[in-house]
């Protein structure tokens, strides 16, 4: 991995929950990461999936005020965007149009999620 793999990159966060969301928001940003949102609510998230002119990659809470993240992970899929979802759920409740996205169990840290998705755009780019 790089030194500083985050640099420069623009990563899209949907997360409800404003204290891990601003934690995260301030991890990616001390990374040198344009951070989009957080999002807290799923329609402003697929509006700024959709406002966005590029996105490296996206940190998707599963559960946002009750309605689930899909239709906002559908369309960073259709945009070939890396993602992860950061959640407490079971990966029973995730579509198996998701199987091959990594998922990371809540409680977790804003720097092991910035980790998991320099990794993932890594990856994504190799």
């Amino acid at each position: 991995m790089t030194e500083q793999p985050l640099k420069d990159r623009t990563i899209f966060v949907a997360e409800d929950e404003y204290y891990a969301a601003d934690d995260l928001r301030r991890e990616l940003t001390r990374l040198g990461a344009k951070v989009i949102g957080p999002a807290p609510m799923l329609d402003r998230a697929v509006e700024m999936i959709e406002e966005a002119e590029n996105i490296d990659g996206a940190i998707l809470d599963i559960n946002l005020g009750g309605e689930l993240i899909y239709p906002a992970a559908d369309l960073l899929a259709d945009r070939r965007v890396p993602f992860l979802f950061a959640t407490g759920y079971d990966k029973t409740v995730i579509p198996s149009r998701f199987d091959v996205v990594t998922r990371c169990e809540k409680p977790i840290g804003p720097d092991r999620l910035a980790s998991a998705v320099a990794a993932l755009i890594l990856k994504h780019e190799s």
